[in-house]
């Protein structure tokens, strides 16, 4: 099965500003998170307990820095992300999300944001 780059990247698009609803139905039973801030496996219930508040991200960029698909049904991409926090606050992040191919259609199984300091230059 190869993936549609484009459905995929609408549903990362998504999960930066959808509801407990949008993570219930596309998030897996349990992912894999690694922030600063906490680290672990949640349940899908956990994971959409985080999306309570509305309209959190705005301006959100996404830069793909690359994709692979190590088997039929799994899918890993990794990106740079900037957007603009509910609260005017930039965020600039590196980002790599795992998706696995279930019965209901792709579903967030892995998921890790690293931030980039504000005036932090890539080095090519």
């Amino acid at each position: 099965m190869t993936v549609n780059r484009d459905e995929l990247l609408e549903l990362e698009r998504e999960f930066w500003t959808g509801n407990q609803e949008f993570f219930a139905e596309n998030a897996d039973r349990e992912c894999l998170v690694a922030f600063p801030e906490m680290a672990g496996v949640m349940s899908n219930a956990e994971l959409a307990a985080t999306a309570t508040k509305p309209h959190r991200w705005r301006n959100l960029e996404m830069k793909v820095q690359g994709i692979v698909e190590p088997g039929s049904d799994i899918v890993m991409l990794t990106y740079e992300a900037k957007a603009i926090r509910d609260n005017g606050e930039p965020y600039q992040a590196l980002v790599s999300t795992g998706y696995v191919h279930r019965l209901q259609g792709w579903k967030m199984m892995f998921h890790a944001q690293t931030p980039i300091a504000q005036g932090a230059q890539k080095k090519s």
